[in-house]
């Protein structure tokens, strides 16, 4: 079974437009969603209307929520202040991956394992899951 940790901009996407691909994610058999209060918050913060934020407090009930400690990056993972809390929270679900939209940040790093995480474009896991 996978878990799945979504990172802000995935949560954002998924509650932009209602046929947003990303929905698809929640419909996956043999998946855990789960994402964090700060992703979570900073997805809501950036979405502009009732009807959005709407969709994104029903996607919020199909999740589970798992927190960053105060513990540092994993040794060679340089990240801003604003993502590190997003890999920590998703190591700390035990998440198998990290999907996220963030190509500036983590785009270094997609295709690789941190701690047990994948991290990968939301894009990437659905194709390889077809």
């Amino acid at each position: 079974m996978d878990r799945l940790f979504l990172d802000a901009n995935v949560l954002f996407s998924a509650a932009y437009r209602a046929e947003a691909g990303l929905v698809r994610l929640g419909r996956l058999k043999e998946v855990v969603l789960c994402t964090s209060h700060y992703a979570a918050g900073a997805a809501r913060l950036n979405l502009s209307d009732d009807v959005q934020k709407g969709r994104l407090a029903r996607l919020l009930v199909t999740v589970q929520f798992c927190e960053a400690s105060e513990r540092e990056l994993p040794r060679g993972i340089s990240l801003p202040g604003k993502d590190a809390p997003i890999l920590i929270a998703a190591i700390e679900a035990g998440a198998t991956h990290l999907l996220t939209g963030d190509v500036r940040h983590f785009g270094s790093y997609f295709g690789q394992t941190v701690e047990g995480v994948l991290i990968s474009l939301p894009g990437e896991y659905l194709q390889h899951r077809n």
